[in-house]
């Protein structure tokens, strides 16, 4: 089997560390292996059992690699992944900077895998809150066409990094010793987390729409490769640590019966969908260093014939962040 040499930009971050152990547990065929991080501080991370010190990216010692994932922020991202790409690096970038930039593949491989081609060596992946949504819905649009989608979104800390995650930690910690939910003097969020949610995720636009909720509308319609669907959605931040959960409203063109809706989704690649109601996945049962994305609770909807709810869990480190970079790796590795 082909080896390819595999260079991670972010490696010492919280989706650095995710990526490598999946590379590792599914078996990525890597031959020479090289992290990286900002530079700023000394940092070592272990791959395979071995200990790698992290340096900071330069052009010249990426090119070593054959595929280099970046797991850092828009601007590393921006800074290097367009001369690798054009160099015929492969160059897989988990930040914004490329979602919805024209020639750019935005790939959930299990929905349009077929966007990946030797000629585009720059691919973007997606925002970790919406892919729940392109996973579970994608074999239902393809057969009764979604024209409305509605999505209210529960996300969990870790989507905003460590510190967010050390937010919600400290103030559990203070209000068990104290209590009362502090206000931390660091805190990452607007409001505080524990026992709290709040409907912001990002800054605000003019028409007070979130940044958040903004990405999930583009990018969802270039996934798809539709600009007519509607797209409306709340982004709320909930006090869980792993695992996004997303309430979803849906208008199909076609009619439908929740039969053949379940047909779809039983068929419906990345996903288990679970029939009985009280089935229904969670964050902390089904939504951790999970590999699928999770839905249930499918009814058709009160308010119009031609809606039906959803509800869907998915591990937004795993297959919102980290794995869904894997994968495409793994889809690179065989054209």
């Amino acid at each position: 089997m082909k080896k390819f040499n595999v260079a991670v930009v972010g490696a010492s971050g919280m989706v650095g560390g995710e990526l490598m152990d999946l590379l590792e547990s599914r078996r990525f065929p890597v031959g020479e292996f090289y992290p990286y991080n900002s530079g700023r501080k000394a940092a070592t991370v272990t791959f395979k059992g071995k200990k790698y010190p992290c340096a900071a990216p330069s052009l010249e010692t990426l090119k070593k690699a054959d595929i280099v994932f970046f797991v850092s922020n828009e601007e590393v991202a921006e800074e290097f992944a367009p001369r690798l790409a054009a160099a015929g690096v492969w160059c897989i970038d988990d930040s914004s900077r490329f979602r919805l930039t024209p020639g750019v593949p935005l790939v959930i491989p299990e929905v349009n895998g077929g966007e990946l081609k030797t000629s585009r060596r720059l691919i973007a992946g997606p925002n970790c809150t919406l892919t729940g949504a392109a996973v579970a819905l994608a074999e239902i649009h393809r057969r009764f066409r979604i024209t409305e989608l509605r999505l209210a979104t529960y996300q969990a800390v870790s989507g905003a990094g460590k510190g967010a995650m050390a937010q919600l930690d400290g103030e559990l910690r203070a209000y068990v010793k104290k209590g009362a939910v502090p206000r931390l003097p660091d805190a990452k969020f607007p409001r505080r987390i524990a026992f709290n949610l709040f409907p912001q995720v990002g800054g605000f636009d003019a028409e007070g729409n979130s940044v958040e909720e903004n990405k999930v509308e583009a990018e969802l319609k270039k996934i798809w490769g539709d600009k007519r669907i509607k797209i409306s959605s709340t982004a709320v931040r909930v006090p869980v640590q792993r695992g996004h959960s997303l309430a979803v409203w849906a208008k199909t063109a076609k009619k439908f019966t929740t039969g053949a809706l379940k047909k779809e989704l039983l068929r419906t690649p990345g996903l288990e969908f679970r029939a009985r109601p009280e089935d229904y996945p969670s964050p902390l049962d089904d939504g951790q260093r999970t590999e699928i994305v999770y839905a249930g609770r499918l009814r058709r909807a009160k308010t119009s014939p031609s809606e039906f709810q959803l509800w869907i869990v998915s591990d937004n480190l795993y297959k919102g962040a980290a794995l869904n970079s894997v994968q495409i790796a793994e889809r690179i590795a065989k054209l």
